[in-house]
């Protein structure tokens, strides 16, 4: 298949009810191993790529760096694959869009594109980071890869606890319309566990839903009956993987 035909493909496995699941990759060798053990997909984690180089999340990892790692997964898996783009790299649109070019050049068929400012505190006004979608989707029309734009929405991923998500979901809800407005193709709402909540957001958003599963979040099967569309893992396979590691090395060096 053609990396358009791939992109297209990747869209379609966004069904609520019957979600995507992804079990985060940060390297060539994790992406191979995931995708043996039969996984329809392959989606890295900025947390994880980061930390396995020696960088904090963040965008510290140059994204020249990071590139060369999503071309050597690409080629590495015949499967789509989907790059945690992080916030692009840019607050300047013009070099926003050239990086999005150079992410489709390395071979990816989705982002992740989040809302959070970098380096700072809180989210960047909706309307900015409307903006900054639609540039990524007119970059993405100019190769002629409909890639998938997630659109990540921190608000509940800035430190509040659960019992204050509730007062947060009006936002969630107005920040997925206007950035399905500006060419977004999901909604990722990292943070977010509340069974009600996660229902609401799903009833209220035409968007197909990413909720990451960090232990706190309800199980695979209640997250499908709650019509969510995407289930990712973020840093959890990393993590599980080092202290694997970890374990087998301290009996390695054991007397």
């Amino acid at each position: 298949m053609t990396q358009s035909d791939t992109a297209r493909t990747f869209a379609e496995l966004h069904r609520p009810g019957t979600p995507l699941i992804l079990y985060n990759a940060w390297d060539t060798g994790s992406a191979k191993a995931i995708a043996k053990a039969g996984a329809p997909a392959i989606a890295t984690g900025s947390w994880s790529l980061a930390h396995a180089q020696g960088f904090d999340d963040g965008q510290d990892m140059p994204l020249e760096f990071a590139l060369h790692i999503l071309a050597r997964i690409t080629a590495s898996v015949d499967l789509p694959v989907s790059f945690d783009f992080e916030a692009g790299y840019s607050d300047d649109l013009g070099t926003l869009a050239t990086n999005m070019e150079r992410v489709i050049a390395a071979g990816a068929v989705g982002i992740n594109f989040e809302d959070r400012v970098i380096g700072g505190a809180g989210l960047l006004a909706a309307p900015i980071q409307a903006e900054r979608i639609a540039a990524l989707r007119k970059a993405a029309k100019s190769t002629g890869v409909p890639i998938f734009i997630n659109a990540r929405c921190d608000i509940f991923f800035q430190g509040a606890k659960p019992d204050a998500h509730p007062a947060l979901m009006a936002e969630a809800i107005e920040r997925a319309q206007i950035y399905a407005d500006a060419g977004a193709d999901g909604l990722f709402v990292p943070g977010l566990v509340t069974p009600e909540l996660i229902n609401e957001i799903c009833a209220a958003t035409s968007l197909p839903v990413n909720i990451m599963q960090t232990g706190k979040a309800p199980d695979h099967q209640t997250l499908a009956d709650l019509r969510v569309a995407r289930i990712s893992h973020g840093p959890s396979p990393y993590l599980t993987a080092m202290a694997g590691v970890t374990e087998a090395a301290k009996a390695a060096l054991a007397l």
